[in-house]
């Protein structure tokens, strides 16, 4: 409805009702407006009303939503669903062109629309989760380990002699794969044990850096957020090594923005050396469905290299999700989020420190992980052997989902290099753990069922345990 149409509207309903109906459009088109001019996520969340009144428009304007379209191309964004049309808003095209995943397209000026405005409404949350010098950033429609490829196969065309990537160790299976797949070779760093904590290793950093020559080497690939007891790498001294010896730094953020120790590490590691770019995941900081990432950095220019290495049109889903989301929440929204997940932390540590209490185990102390807790489980290990990996199954099955439970001596091979340890962080770490983590949209509620349920399976185990022994005798 415009102003035409409200004039006309006056001849045929009372004109002050229709006068109002029109303050209360200005209402929904001023937050619009704003968005437009600012390019910012709104102070407040919209309402719903909002958003589709936006989404609408912008879907009037791709070509496949013409009223008098032709097409008659090999992808005019057809669709024989309606439930999916819906589902998607009528923004079919997707972002991006063959070459440019931040190119705009002719026919889908809305859709380019989006993508504009959600690579810009996340660098404005990016900054105000703390990393304030941050200056590109895109939303990509692939996760984690892809987008941590695609910053890889950038930088080859950089450092086209490089051979080899040099990672602090974190097991995890998706992060080692993207090393792989871009084509390089990983160059594990063992953390080394202080207190319970498993940090990195600068010292044998910096001699493989040394002893491979800095130009074979494409990276150092560092990470923020892990499981406990690994804890954050060394972000500041490790961007001061890759300073010092002009090597790329590409940080495993995937899901740091949530945490502003990690976001903090991030902005103090691109002041006082070198970060190239930080890859974060979607759903595990903004709560949307699994298959987005954002790649940031500090230099415009580079991220921009990283984006245009994406091959072909991408799905603008990612995109619509977070957009969304982040329109729905607003700065405040989005901020009651993360002080909410703080405070969980604190109050999630005092259970299971209460409870390792009680069953003779300990919560191993982690101060500089701010996501992740673990706590010991020696008395179940002494037991039986199998009673730590019981102790998972019984969990999941009790419905107690993200809990992991961790044995000694587990090997692993991935993509042909095998991990004594594996999902410790570590060849021998001093005893098994149950990991669990405060995470974004974590309820008290979700920690008190978690500490019941996890004590019952305790006592069970115990039970069992005893009378096993008592069998034995």
């Amino acid at each position: 409805m415009n102003s035409d149409n409200f004039n006309l509207s006056e001849k045929i309903v009372s004109p002050s009702y229709i006068r109002q109906g029109s303050q209360a459009r200005r209402g929904h088109e001023q937050l619009i407006r704003q968005l437009l001019e600012q390019g910012k996520c709104p102070e407040e969340g919209w309402s719903e009303s909002t958003v589709e009144l936006f989404l609408n428009e912008l879907a009037v304007m791709d070509s496949n939503n013409f009223l008098g379209n032709c097409g008659v191309g090999e992808r005019e964004g057809r669709v024989a669903s309606s439930l999916v049309a819906r589902r998607h808003y009528r923004l079919i095209h997707g972002i991006g062109r063959s070459g440019d995943i931040a190119a705009i397209q002719p026919k889908a000026a809305g859709s380019s629309l989006l993508n504009k405005l959600t690579n810009s409404v996340v660098l404005d949350v990016l900054k105000l989760a703390g990393v304030r010098s941050v200056a590109s950033c895109f939303v990509v429609p692939m996760a984690t380990g892809m987008s941590l490829t695609l910053c890889f196969l950038t930088l080859r065309h950089r450092r086209p002699k490089a051979r080899y990537i040099i990672w602090p160790r974190i097991d995890q299976k998706s992060c080692f794969k993207s090393m792989i797949t871009a084509g390089f070779e990983p160059v594990v760093v063992e953390n080394v044990l202080e207190g319970d904590e498993l940090r990195t290793d600068l010292e044998a950093v910096e001699r493989k850096i040394e002893e491979l020559g800095a130009e074979n080497i494409l990276c150092v690939h560092s990470t923020t957020s892990c499981f406990a007891p690994r804890v954050p790498d060394r972000l500041e001294e490790l961007s001061c090594l890759c300073s010092k010896h002009d090597i790329p730094h590409i940080v495993n953020n995937a899901y740091g923005v949530q945490s502003s120790k990690c976001m903090h590490l991030i902005q103090q590691g691109a002041r006082v050396g070198r970060i190239d770019a930080f890859v974060q995941s979607l759903d595990k900081n903004f709560m949307v469905p699994v298959g987005g990432a954002i790649i940031a950095g500090f230099d415009e220019s580079f991220i921009q290299e990283i984006s245009k290495m994406y091959p072909g049109r991408a799905s603008a889903s990612p995109s619509l999700d977070v957009l969304i989301t982040l329109l729905t929440l607003g700065v405040s929204g989005y901020k009651k989020y993360l002080s909410e997940r703080k405070e969980i932390y604190s109050f999630l540590a005092e259970q299971l420190k209460s409870l390792a209490s009680a069953h003779g185990e300990r919560l191993l102390h982690t101060p500089h992980n701010p996501i992740s807790l673990a706590m010991s489980l020696d008395g179940l290990q002494a037991n039986s052997d199998k009673a730590v990996t019981q102790l998972g199954s019984m969990l999941f099955t009790r419905q107690v989902s993200g809990a992991r439970v961790i044995p000694l001596g587990k090997e692993q091979t991935v993509s042909g290099h095998t991990f004594r340890g594996f999902m410790s962080h570590s060849d021998s770490y001093p005893c098994p753990y149950l990991n669990a983590a405060s995470a974004v949209g974590i309820t008290r509620e979700d920690v008190t069922v978690c500490i019941k349920r996890l004590d019952k399976c305790l006592k069970t185990l115990k039970k069992e345990g005893e009378e096993s022994r008592d069998m034995r005798l």
